[in-house]
C-alpha cells in the first residue's frame, strides 16, 4: 500500500451514496473538495461497487453523479501513486486488484512489462471504477462544474447525459504529461475526432460552451442554476418509460457503442499506456518521476502550465492571471552583445 495511506479518508467518506425509492433517483457524491474530489484507489473501487448495486437495485432508475464544492473533480489522487511512478525499487500494486498484501500473491517487478500492463488493463474492466458506467443499464447524469479533468472526465464520456455550469473546464492532464488517457476512444466518439485531436495535441482544456458545441454536453447554465437544471433532467428521466424499457434501450445503445469499438478502444489505450517505460520525454516536458515529486508536484505542474498561452492553461488561477497581465510566459535569457565575452 502507499506509504501515507493512513492519512487519507476512508472510501465511505469520499464517496457518498443515497437514494429516494419514491422518485427512483439515486445520487453518488464525491466528497473530497480540498483535494478536488480526487478518489483514492479504495474510493474508486467503492464507486464501482455502488454502481453495480444501483444497477441491480429496483429502487433506482436514474443515477446522479456530482461533486462537493466548486469542482466536479480534478482527476485521481496522483500523490497516492508516487511510489508506483518513481524509478527506484519495486512496489506492489496488489491493492488495485482487490488483493491484500497478506495474501499469497507476488506482484511482478517494476522492470517487467506486466508491472504496468496488468494495471492499465483494469481501465477496460468495468469492475474497477474507470469504465464502470459503460455497463450501467440505468440512466446516468453527470453534474459538471469547475474542473472536470482526468478520471472525472472519464465519467463524463461514459455517462448518458452531462449537465454543466458555464464555468466548467474539460480535459485530461495526461495529454501534457504522458499523452494518453484510458477513455480516448470514447472521447473521440462523443466529441468528434477533429476537436478531440485538438484537445490531445494542444493539451488545452475545453470550456463548457465548446463542449456543448461538440455535442458532448447536453445543457450549459450559470452556476447558480446548475442544481435546478440537473434536478429537472433527473425527474423527467425518472417518469419517462418503465425501468424495463430503459434497460432495453441502454442495451441497444451499448450494442451501438460496441459496434463503434468502445471496448476495443479501452483495451488499445490501456496497451499504449503500458508502454510508459519506453517513452523518452523531450527536455521541456513534465515527466512523472522521482525528480518531479522531489521538486513538488504542484510546483512542477505550475511550471508546465505557464508554458501555455493563458487561455489554454489548465489552472483557473493561471487563466485568470493571463487576463490582467499578472502572469506571462517565461522569457528566454537575453543574448549577450556580439563580440564581448566574460573573462
Amino acid at each position: 500500500m502507499p506509504k501515507d495511506d493512513a492519512k487519507r479518508p476512508d472510501p465511505e467518506e469520499i464517496i457518498l451514496y443515497e437514494k429516494d425509492p419514491k422518485t427512483k433517483i439515486a445520487t453518488i457524491t464525491l466528497n473530497r473538495p480540498d483535494f478536488l474530489n480526487a478518489p483514492t484507489i479504495a474510493a474508486r473501487l467503492r464507486y464501482s461497487d455502488l454502481l453495480h448495486r444501483a444497477n441491480v437495485d429496483d429502487d433506482v432508475k436514474v443515477l446522479l453523479i456530482r461533486g462537493v464544492g466548486s469542482n466536479f473533480g480534478g482527476g485521481a489522487d496522483l500523490p497516492e501513486q508516487e511510489e508506483m511512478l518513481a524509478d527506484d525499487g519495486d512496489f506492489s500494486l496488489l491493492h488495485e486488484f482487490r488483493i491484500g498484501e497478506d495474501e499469497d500473491v507476488k506482484y511482478p517487478p517494476k522492470d517487467s512489462y506486466r508491472y504496468l500492463a496488468q494495471l492499465t488493463q483494469l481501465y477496460a474492466n468495468s469492475n474497477y471504477g474507470c469504465r464502470t458506467l459503460q455497463d450501467f443499464k440505468k440512466i446516468s447524469i453527470i453534474e459538471a462544474k469547475g474542473y472536470c479533468y482526468g478520471w472525472h472526465f472519464y465519467q463524463c464520456a461514459d455517462a448518458d447525459m452531462v449537465i454543466s455550469s458555464d464555468d466548467a473546464l474539460f480535459g485530461h492532464p495526461s495529454f501534457r504529461y504522458v499523452g494518453w488517457g484510458p477513455r480516448m476512444w470514447q472521447w473521440a466518439t462523443m466529441m468528434g475526432l477533429r476537436k478531440f485531436q485538438e484537445m490531445v495535441f494542444t493539451g488545452r482544456p475545453f470550456t463548457a460552451e465548446e463542449m456543448a458545441n461538440c455535442n458532448f454536453v447536453n445543457s450549459v447554465v450559470p452556476r447558480d442554476e446548475l442544481e435546478a437544471e440537473v434536478d429537472k433532467y433527473a425527474r423527467a428521466c425518472a417518469v419517462t418509460r418503465p425501468t424495463d424499457v430503459v434497460y432495453m434501450q441502454k442495451t441497444l445503445f451499448e450494442i451501438y457503442k460496441q459496434q463503434q469499438g468502445e471496448y476495443m478502444g479501452s483495451i488499445m489505450t490501456a496497451w499504449l499506456e503500458s508502454m510508459l517505460g519506453q517513452v523518452r520525454n523531450d527536455a521541456h516536458e513534465l515527466t512523472l518521476d522521482k525528480e518531479t515529486f522531489g521538486k513538488g508536484l504542484n510546483n512542477a505542474v505550475k511550471d508546465n502550465d505557464e508554458l501555455y498561452p493563458p487561455e489554454w492553461r489548465l489552472s483557473k488561477g493561471g487563466r485568470m492571471k493571463g487576463k490582467d497581465g499578472a502572469a506571462k510566459p517565461k522569457k528566454a535569457p537575453a543574448k549577450k552583445p556580439a563580440g564581448k565575452s566574460k573573462k
